[in-house]
This record gives C-alpha cells, structure tokens and sequence, in this order.
C-alpha cells in the first residue's frame, strides 16, 4: 500500500469514526417515541427479541406498552400550548402513579408493521438481548437500541467509500467525497429504531458487488454468492426495496446475454447460479410465509386495510395532481427534501427549514441534470465500466422516484392523514434510502462536471467542506430545541444544554 493510500484509508476511518459521533449526538437527543412509527418498529423488535414471529396485525405487547408509558416524551405531535408530565424517571414516588394512560396516547391498538421483512428486526432484537446482558435497563436501554445505528452509519460511511474507490479509482474528490458525506448527512431515520437505517447498507454493499458483477470477464462463483446475498438482505429489510432488486435483476439478465454471446455463459454459469440461489431462495422463503400469515406475497394488505386505503380503478389513476407540472414539483420537491432530511415532526411542526429544503432540492436536481449530461455526451473522461456504473447508479434512483410515484397515483387514501386526498402523494424520503450511495456518487459526480474547468486543486475539498459545514450547520439549527428536552439521554445523564 502506497503512502497516499494509506493517508486516505486512515481518513475514511476518521471520517468512519465521526459519523458515529454525529449519530450518537443526535440520537441522544431525540426523545422517544417519533413521529414515525418508532412505537411500532420497537414493538416489532420486542417480538423478534422474544423469538416471536408475528403472523398476522398482532396487539403491542405488553412490554412494549409498559416503556410506552413510562418514556414517551408526546413532544413530537402534541403542540407547544399543551402541557407535558414530567418524565417518568424524574418523578417521586409519590406522583410516580400519574403516568398518562393509554387511552390518551397517539399508539394504535394493532401493530400494522408486522408484515416488514425480519432482518432489520432480528439484527436489532439480538442488540437489544446484548444490552440486557450487559446490565442495561430502562431508559438507558432504549437509548441502546437506538445506538445500534451508531455501528450501522459507520459501516454505511467505508461501504460508500468501497464504492467510491471501486468506480473512480483515478478521482480522489469522488473516493472521499462519498464517505464525507455519508458521515454528517443528515437524515433522522438514522436517529430512529426502524428498519430504513439498514437499507443503505444492504444495497450500497449489493450495489458494489453488481458493479463488479457487470466488470468481470468470467464472474467467480465467489463473487456470485455474495451479490445475491447482499440482493437477498436488501430485500430482507424492507419490501420497498423492491424496485432496487427488479433492476438488479435486470442488469444480471444483460449481463447474462453478454456471456452467452462471448462464450463465456458456461464458465460463469457456477456464479450465475449462486446468484440466482442465493438471492432467490431467501425471498421466495419470505414470500410464502407473508402468504401464509398475512394473506398476500408481501405482507402489506393487512397495513393497507388498517390505514383505510382503497385501489382506485384504472381510470381514476389518471386525475392525480402528480401528472400536472404543480403537482409532480411538490412530489419531487418534498421527496427529495425528505430523502435529505426525514421527516420528524416537534410540536406538531415538520422538523426542518423550507430555505434548507430549497437548497437540497435544487442542488440535487441540477447535479443529477449535470451527471446525465456527461453520461450522454461522447466527450466525457469516463471509462465504459465507470458510464456502465453511474448508469446503475441513476437507474437505481428513478426506479425508486417511480415506485413511489406510482403507489402515490393507486390508492385512494380517504381520511388517512399521510398520504392524504389533499396531499396524495408519498414523499417519505426514508423509503428510498437504499439508493443513498449510488444518489452521493452521483450528485458528486455532477458536481465535479461542473467543476471540470477549474484547475485549482483546492477547489474542490473547500467546497466539499463548505457543503458538510452547511449540513451541519443547517441540522443543529432545525434541531437544537430537541436538545433541550427534558426527556431525552442527556437529561437520564444529568447534562442540560
């Protein structure tokens, strides 16, 4: 290994090492439960934990209610006007009896999160036994739940650089600017237990392995095994990755024609074949058992039917505001603002700055323009396997725009609050966030074709900077009242801001 190298491997690390720190803070932070489903995901962990295998929309368990009551903040949908207890651990034991009943609380009587893929939840009810055996209880234990993340967004900052390194190898803003930032990016599902936290992960690992995949002459069998099970862990953790794996599967079927036609096919059909069992076998396993529990291949009917939603016909889709140029603005807007930074509400208000909004919205669009312009003009410096790669890439992110453009346009949402008649669209940004590594390469990569002309070497490194430092900056201010809540880790500490 070369001195530069090794400088740069040992700055992924730091920077590996400040993404834990970045979501250790925010995670401390932020009181339980939120605003988007968080009651629901840690229900769901309580019965993987207790080897309990839901098989149908199933009551909150018992033990789930019990730290409902004694750690629920309501900070996040109780406006400002209204007057909150003290926290539960705060209390004497004389009022200690006055905690708010259920009956009062925002938790719905079902669990409608049963039906999500087991592996975000079997990985986080084994984190949750670890604590417990490590003496952690109560509050503090939660906190530890959620501090799973912590590993995960690290691991999440050198998969980014694995991929960065593996498709511009020439580019050092492009290798370092992925994993910086994936370190301070600002997404709150990162600050949540819920499955949408691993999505970046399994995918982005998937992603690398696809790429090389598609590069190889003669795919080992190695290489096969692994990038199915890094298809079959995307899937795994949530169904609506499915799109990511429809397009997967697209590129091993155009990989496969390019075997066949250079003879190849025989000598890599050993790694097609894992692939093909490796990925294919999980979900089919998955697939029977939604069937068999919940009555359809995915496990979301049962979801559908508690939230009030009805398919519309045929005919109907076509009336959505989504086709008129005012209404497929707000989608993508309002989905890329979230995609950027979640969408936790505090005191019944969105969690986030509209200017801050506007400045992710704007930038990733014209960065995505940028990119797709290189792609398609033959005067790019790219190499084939780097086009091949950044092709993936921006087909993995309308693939997802898509998906959730079409479940936006099928269902009839009635008086659900989100989505809503008045506002049907889904934009849950946290949806689409196993395209999280392929979107940074190629909103950099954008950046860095506007950035062609200038020579300056330190031009880039002080704009990545600036954009971290805008990142940070911009979430402290949105977020900083959270910090003051008396229900939050710090405050179990003793440590007031």
């Amino acid at each position: 290994m070369t001195q530069p190298e090794s400088s740069e491997r040992k700055l992924v690390l730091l920077l590996c090492l400040l993404a834990g720190i970045h979501t250790f803070v925010f995670c401390a932070a932020f009181p339980f439960f939120n605003s988007v489903d968080e009651q629901s995901h840690f229900d769901l962990v309580m019965k993987y934990a207790s080897g309990h295998l839901p098989s149908g929309l199933e009551p909150l368990a018992s033990v789930s209610t019990n730290y409902f009551v004694s750690y629920d903040s309501h900070e996040f949908l109780y406006p400002s006007s209204a007057k909150l207890p003290d926290p539960f651990w705060a209390r004497t034991a004389e009022n200690s009896a006055s905690l708010p009943g259920l009956k009062e609380s925002p938790w719905p009587s079902l669990n409608y999160e049963t039906g999500q893929p087991p592996l975000y939840y079997s990985i986080a009810g084994l984190w949750w036994r670890i604590g417990e055996a490590c003496g952690w209880r109560g509050g503090h234990l939660l906190y530890w739940l959620r501090f799973l993340n912590i590993l995960l967004v690290s691991v999440l900052v050198w998969v980014g650089y694995l991929v960065a390194r593996t498709v511009f190898p020439e580019n050092a803003f492009l290798r370092t600017g992925v994993p910086a930032l994936l370190a301070f990016f600002p997404q709150t599902a990162f600050y949540s237990i819920e499955n949408d936290v691993l999505s970046p992960l399994c995918f982005g690992a998937a992603f690398v392995l696809l790429v090389n995949f598609l590069r190889a002459e003669t795919p080992e069998i190695a290489l096969g095994l692994a990038t199915g099970l890094a298809l079959a862990a995307t899937f795994l953790v949530k169904m609506t990755n499915l799109p990511l794996l429809a397009l997967s599967a697209l590129v091993v079927l155009i990989k496969i024609g390019s075997l066949f036609h250079s003879g190849r096919l025989r000598l890599a059909a050993p790694s097609v074949l894992a692939l093909a069992l490796c990925a294919g076998l999980p979900m089919l396993v998955w697939m029977a058992w939604c069937k068999h529990a919940f009555g359809d291949f995915t496990g979301s009917e049962g979801k559908i039917q508690f939230l009030g939603w009805t398919h519309k016909p045929f005919v109907e889709w076509w009336h959505h505001p989504i086709f008129t140029l005012s209404g497929a603005w707000t989608f993508l807007s309002q989905l890329t603002a979230t995609f950027w930074q979640g969408e936790f509400w505090w005191r019944c208000l969105p969690l986030n700055s509209p200017a801050t909004d506007a400045v992710y919205a704007i930038t990733s669009f014209c960065f995505i323009i940028l990119a797709v312009g290189a792609l398609l003009s033959r005067r790019t410096d790219g190499t084939p396997s780097q086009r091949q790669a950044l092709w993936l890439g921006l087909g993995t992110w309308v693939a997802m725009v898509a998906f959730l453009g079409f479940v936006s346009i099928i269902y009839d949402f009635h008086n659900c609050f989100y989505p809503s008649r008045e506002s049907p669209y889904f934009t849950s940004g946290r949806l689409m966030l196993g395209v999280l590594i392929p979107f940074l390469m190629l909103y950099l990569y954008g950046l860095d074709c506007l950035l062609r002309s200038v020579k300056n070497r330190r031009v880039r490194p002080s704009i990545l900077v600036g954009m971290i430092l805008f990142m940070l900056v911009s979430e402290i201010a949105s977020d900083w009242t959270v910090f003051s809540s008396p229900f939050n880790w710090f405050h179990m500490w003793g440590i007031h801001f």
